[in-house]
């Protein structure tokens, strides 16, 4: 079965992290990224840009109303993701308790719907 993995964090923090440990950050997800490449699990995944590049568009009125940003606020952003294969979501909870991304935010773990 595919999971999605959504790593949600404060982009704020990291923009404002030393060089050093916001490149010791980029290795950690490196590493991770590795292994699951190594393991066969890794199906797809990357960092997103951030929120002030987001376009979100709704409806009203039957008429599309495009807007600059994100649709809701919040204290964490949606920041990336990884799209997996695992045989149950035990498998996909393991994957996700590695991510470098449950030591500042969270990891939401997502089942994808079967074609």
């Amino acid at each position: 079965m595919q999971y999605m993995l959504l790593i949600h964090a404060d982009e704020t923090a990291f923009a404002a992290m030393p060089k050093a440990q916001a490149e010791a950050g980029l290795a950690a997800y490196g590493a991770y990224t590795k292994a699951m490449n190594d393991a066969g699990v890794l199906k797809g995944g990357d960092r997103l840009r951030p929120t002030a590049m987001t376009t979100t568009v709704t409806a009203k009125g039957g008429k599309a109303v495009v807007v600059d940003g994100p649709f809701a606020e919040t204290k964490e952003q949606l920041g990336g993701y990884y799209l997996i294969e695992a045989k149950d979501l035990d498998e996909a909870i393991s994957w996700a308790s590695r991510c470098p991304g449950v030591h500042h935010g969270a990891v939401e773990i997502r089942p994808i719907w079967a074609a």
